[in-house]
């Protein structure tokens, strides 16, 4: 009896656990949807002693601070071997599946790969450092179409490359190359040829991946470019609106967060942050707030109820409120680093130590709730976490390594937590 009774309540709590799990892909830079979450669900809310097992890891991706992407059982990312572009290819179990060589890639201050992939069905669409986009077979890596953006659209490379993953909307692939009446253009994703280019618009890039979203009947492009932040029609490349945004070496790399009509950008070098009201068609933008203390350089914020939340370049961790600027809280957490938000936790990944914190956000303040640190691979910890069917993805430098976060991972050792019966219960 005794020994049933603790099968029946392992068996009821996996169940428990499983009906209400959620999968999902994670098939481009920062999510689903380019804001940093997922829907996914059924992860842990509390990490075993010395952090989730490691599944596998790969030491061997070269130089670069891609994340990766992950769609339809295959886990992508890219980086630079000797001086070219390595595009990677793995399956879930972390065997190699296959690489190509997808030409040069920047080698100049903090060499090595930016891009992540991006996945929309059969194909998969990159962007080198150097200005070039691939668009390949996305199950074995064959070329599609390929196009050198800063030659074909006369822009210049800036001071550490392109870094910028491409966005997908329909039958359109948008990239920043930065070019005379070209700072963002449309390429038809099937052919590579060229829909329409921001016309008015010439500033190069800068380090920002741009996303979409609706306001009244428009569909808008939000990026940062060298000296502004632009709000372009998706349909036509018209420039709608431009906000001056002159900053210290002209990196804005965050991409903007957007709500209900709200939109805000920040940038690191104590630039601070800043909120802007949309008109209801999204056409025009009225300034409500600037706030100077979370000044993100470039590791992404996550919009959570209605509250900001990143790392400031000094290493402060702060939330604050999107409809007013009010700063609510702060905390030290893993210092300066990147973040995601997935299944009501936040995932911050350090840039200093390589400490990744599993961080619970809490009325009054963040709760670091477990941690661990990344010792695998070399240089900086800037790449951005990833989350895909309860697996975390880590890279750093020329490792990758993939973690068990999934809450189903716990009933293994349930059994043994159990409180033990008496002697003599009847069988």
């Amino acid at each position: 009896m005794n020994y049933l009774r603790r099968i029946t309540i392992v068996v009821s709590m996996v169940l428990m656990i499983c009906s209400t799990v959620v999968t999902a892909d994670w098939p481009q830079f920062r999510g689903p949807a380019r804001n940093g979450q997922s829907p996914e669900t059924g992860l842990m809310k509390k990490w075993p002693e010395g952090g989730p097992k490691e599944l596998w890891s790969f030491e061997g991706l070269g130089q670069g601070y891609a994340s990766v992407s992950v769609a339809d059982g295959i886990v992508y990312t890219t980086g630079m071997v000797g001086s070219d572009g390595i595009l990677f290819a793995f399956d879930l179990n972390g065997n190699l599946k296959w690489k190509f060589n997808y030409g040069a890639e920047w080698k100049g201050d903090r060499p090595g790969t930016r891009t992540t992939p991006t996945i929309d069905g059969d194909r998969l669409y990159l962007m080198s450092g150097m200005g070039r986009i691939d668009c390949r077979n996305a199950k074995t890596g064959e070329p599609i179409w390929h196009i050198d953006t800063l030659e074909k659209f006369k822009g210049k490379n800036i001071d550490w490359g392109i870094a910028e993953s491409i966005l997908i909307e329909n039958e359109k692939a948008i990239c920043t190359p930065g070019g005379q009446d070209a700072s963002v253009v449309a390429l038809n994703k099937m052919t590579g040829e060229t829909i329409w280019t921001s016309k008015g618009l010439s500033e190069p890039s800068a380090y920002c991946s741009p996303a979409v979203i609706d306001r009244g009947a428009n569909r808008i492009i939000l990026t940062m470019v060298k000296q502004s932040v632009v709000g372009i029609d998706m349909k036509t490349g018209k420039v709608y609106w431009q906000i001056p945004n002159k900053v210290r070496y002209d990196i804005s790399a965050v991409t903007p967060a957007y709500e209900n009509g709200m939109m805000y950008f920040t940038n690191g070098y104590r630039h601070g942050g800043h909120m802007f009201e949309l008109s209801a068609d999204g056409t025009s933008v009225e300034k409500k707030w600037d706030e100077k203390s979370l000044d993100v350089h470039h590791g992404g914020v996550v919009l959570i109820d209605g509250n900001i939340h990143g790392a400031s370049t000094g290493g402060t961790w702060i939330c604050i409120e999107l409809a007013t600027g009010e700063v609510k809280f702060t905390d030290k957490l893993v210092g300066k680093g990147s973040v995601i938000y997935v299944d009501g936790m936040l995932y911050c990944y350090g840039e200093r130590d390589g400490d990744v914190g599993l961080v619970k956000i809490n009325p009054a303040g963040y709760e670091m709730v477990s941690s661990f640190r990344i010792t695998k691979g070399s240089k900086e910890h800037w790449a951005h976490p990833a989350i895909s069917d309860g697996r975390l993805y880590i890279r750093h430098g020329d490792a990758l390594m993939c973690y068990d976060i999934k809450a189903t991972s716990y009933s293994r050792t349930t059994e043994e937590e159990l409180p033990s019966e008496a002697s003599g219960s009847e069988s």
